[in-house]
């Protein structure tokens, strides 16, 4: 039984690092994915090679003990999830849409993340991954978080459905949350062909490091309903209220934030008469004019909104983001717009520690042209 256990944890040791490297690697691919680099960077992760097939391989071979096999199951999820993305990735360019190839590739990442967060309590290397640069030096954090391993109502879940179902939700809840200190709430929609369950990953480590919940919807039908806003809006207000009803969430600090389809949506929402988000973030979204003369004037006036773009954006120009961060200044909102040159259509993970300090301190940025 020891010889079993020592193999077991060499394993182990062999094959986190290298789930945790691959996922990051689908993590930097995902954020510099652009038509003009999209060559180089299919060929650099071809090139560059990973530990991770000979490690899951070794992992297979093991016979292991009973007490490790959910260890196991956790650990083979992740790696098939991040193998599959690494060698997706790495083909791109040979399939007929090598973008849309390169995209469906990245999805990996949520699906890998999925799969070995539950590992998070027991592996300081998972956890740490799970946490902004800052956050991993914060001992007091680390051990508040894996204080109470499998607490109910606490770490990923799902509502009304398994993750990516339509109309349903992935939600985070701090392992450490206090019913006593209400939590900031962040709302993050997907893009156009996305869901919750993917999307989730984008926000959960600064969500976990800052000690707020996420909520991340999944569309009712295969994208937001662009044309009818109260068909999804419905089902996020009747979301955000299932989630304050469970837990303790701050009704001053509440976030509407999402990608492309997302962003757009977020801003046909997030502007209507009656909605109770108190901050908007759209990022890579779609604006027409309409929306900001059909605003609620009463709901624009004082509207703290943080408007992120690409500069490299090439499905909705960086035009796109000034013209809305003007008529909604116009209407009265309190409008921060920030233009990212490196910036494609992505979502700009390193821009998430800005908008949280935009959020968490209050959000009334002047216009940043």
């Amino acid at each position: 039984m020891s010889a079993g256990r020592d193999a077991a944890g060499e394993a182990i040791g062999r094959l986190v690092p290298a789930i945790l490297d691959a996922l990051a690697v689908l993590e930097h691919a995902a954020r510099h994915l652009d038509p003009e680099t999209l060559a180089a960077l299919t060929q650099a992760v071809g090139e560059r090679g990973s530990d991770l097939g000979p490690a899951l391989a070794a992992a297979r071979a093991l016979d292991w003990p009973e007490g490790l096999i959910p260890v196991r199951d956790c650990m083979e999820r992740a790696g098939q999830a991040a193998l599959g993305g690494l060698d997706g990735l790495a083909g791109a360019m040979a399939a007929p849409d090598p973008l849309r190839a390169a995209y469906r590739a990245t999805r990996a990442y949520g699906r890998g993340c999925e799969a070995i967060y539950p590992l998070a309590p027991f592996m300081s290397a998972v956890s740490r991954f799970f946490l902004t640069p800052e956050a991993r030096e914060d001992a007091a954090l680390a051990a508040r978080l894996s204080a109470q391993p499998g607490r109910e109502g606490r770490g990923t879940m799902s509502l009304g459905g398994p993750p990516g179902s339509r109309g349903a939700a992935a939600l985070y809840v701090p392992e450490d949350h206090d019913p006593a200190r209400p939590a900031p709430l962040i709302v993050a929609l997907h893009g156009g062909s996305g869901d919750g369950g993917g999307f989730l990953w984008t926000w959960l480590r600064d969500a976990r490091s800052r000690d707020c919940i996420l909520l991340a919807p999944t569309a009712i039908g295969r994208t937001w309903s662009l044309q009818d806003p109260a068909l999804d809006g419905e089902n996020i207000t009747r979301l955000v209220a299932q989630v304050a009803s469970g837990w303790a969430v701050d009704p001053a600090r509440m976030l509407l934030t999402g990608m492309s389809d997302g962003g757009t949506f977020a801003y046909l929402h997030g502007l209507a008469a009656g909605v109770r988000f108190t901050h908007l973030a759209p990022v890579a979204a779609a604006f027409h004019p309409i929306m900001a003369s059909v605003a609620d004037p009463a709901r624009l006036r004082g509207l703290p909104v943080f408007i992120l773009h690409g500069a490299r954006d090439w499905m909705f120009p960086p035009e796109t983001a000034e013209r809305a961060a003007s008529l909604l200044v116009q209407g009265g909102a309190a409008v921060r717009h920030e233009e990212i040159a490196d910036l494609a259509h992505c979502w700009p993970r390193e821009a998430n520690g800005r908008v949280l300090d935009w959020f968490l301190g209050g959000g009334r940025s002047p216009l940043v042209a």
